[in-house]
């Protein structure tokens, strides 16, 4: 019977969630099969993902979408770890540098990529630092960081924003957890280092591997930030798919359908991934 009321309670919500998600995932399925009938297609096939997979610049958009997520991914996790580390332990100011650490997550992701076009692009604030400071002989020399093909702008702001996100997770973790197992670890002769490699990194992975896991799927598929700062060839994914869809020929609708789809498997990838390991964690 509770059961049957908490159904009943959730059932608006979930009704207005399963209809725009599953609707519009139905919707986008068919469209990149190449049923849009509104705009005359009818007919059924794989041709927009046999145009895709035969297509070079999507190989090339792919492994540099890929490099953005993993990248980010890595860097935010290695140094929200530390500042976890560093949260977790009593000093002076300890409350303000824990409000300035997760002050950024309230600012949005547009506001951090004009602000990392402001300060390090070639025309930015550091480049005109330098050369007033005469440490390069035009602004124009100062290392491209903004529209260059290793996309470390990107990087740069999805770091940024995402490491509060990633090290707030492991904080919480850390305060439920007794220290306990790391205090008998050195007592039995173990360094800081093994204590934390061998004891506490193992139980931090479940909420560092979901943390983790939103941020990968989360760059994967963000649009504005490779579109604001990044280069015009090789695009990002997301913004492949966009231009595709705002062409004005109707034609390519099914290819931006169907590379919408791509990414949505790669997140469905990575969820599936993160169930499997966490299964594996627990099972340890």
């Amino acid at each position: 019977m509770d059961r049957l009321k908490i159904f009943l309670m959730l059932s608006p919500s979930l009704l207005v969630i399963g209809v725009l998600f599953l609707g519009g995932l139905a919707v986008g399925v068919a469209g990149s099969l190449g049923y849009m009938p509104l705009i005359g297609f009818h007919d059924w096939g794989f041709d927009a993902y046999r145009e895709i997979f035969t297509s070079g610049p999507f190989y090339h958009s792919f492994l540099l979408t890929f490099h953005i997520a993993f990248t980010s991914t890595l860097l935010a996790s290695l140094l929200a770890i530390g500042a976890a580390l560093l949260l977790r332990q009593s000093f002076r100011g300890r409350r303000i540098i824990h409000f300035l650490f997760q002050m950024n997550l309230t600012v949005p992701h547009l506001v951090g990529a004009i602000g990392i076009l402001y300060l390090f692009s070639q025309s930015g604030f550091f480049a005109r630092l330098a050369y007033e400071f005469q440490l390069i002989g035009r602004p124009g020399d100062f290392p491209a960081l903004v529209y260059d093909p290793f996309a470390l702008g990107i990087i740069l702001q999805y770091v940024w924003k995402e490491v509060p996100f990633i090290g707030l997770i492991l904080l919480a973790n850390m305060q439920t957890l007794s220290e306990d197992y790391e205090a008998v670890a050195r007592s039995l002769g173990a360094s800081r280092w093994q204590s934390f490699r061998h004891v506490l990194l193992p139980l931090l992975t479940p909420g560092l591997l979901a943390a983790g896991m939103i941020v990968f799927a989360f760059t994967f598929g963000a649009y504005e930030i490779p579109a604001l700062l990044g280069q015009n060839y090789p695009a990002a994914l997301p913004v492949l798919a966009y231009q595709a869809f705002t062409e004005p020929d109707l034609a390519a609708r099914p290819t931006a359908l169907a590379l919408a789809m791509i990414i949505a498997g790669m997140s469905a990838l990575m969820i599936f991934g993160y169930a499997r390991l966490t299964r594996h964690y627990m099972r340890a």
